[in-house]
């Protein structure tokens, strides 16, 4: 599989892992959109947003559920942050792997939901 995250979960690509056990990982974007951008991802690989199912939707919960742990261990959980899932070229999906994005670190724009 060529999938940069798969890479990563792999060890192939080096990366700044924040959080990480034994399905999801979170690690630092090398292109950040705030002065905190943390994605969040499943070890598992699945393309996006519509490839979750009832089979496999456990996987999103357990993601929710860390997201709060992240960012406290980022120092955003007081000031407060976003998450962000792109699904879809339309949404501009760079990468084919589910992830989401923490973001913070500032006052975000309220231009985006």
């Amino acid at each position: 599989m060529d999938c940069l995250f798969c890479k990563i979960i792999n060890g192939q690509i080096p990366s700044d892992i924040v959080f990480e056990d034994e399905s999801i990982m979170a690690f630092r974007d090398i292109a950040p959109q705030a002065p905190v951008h943390v994605l969040v991802i499943p070890k598992t690989h699945l393309s996006g947003m519509n490839d979750i199912t009832d089979d496999n939707k456990e996987i999103a919960g357990l993601i929710f559920s860390k997201i709060p742990e992240i960012a406290k261990i980022t120092g955003i959980s007081e000031s407060g942050y976003r998450v962000v899932s792109n699904c879809g070229s339309d949404a501009c999906q760079s990468v084919n792997h589910l992830h989401f994005h923490i973001l913070g670190g500032k006052k975000l724009s309220e231009k985006m939901a």
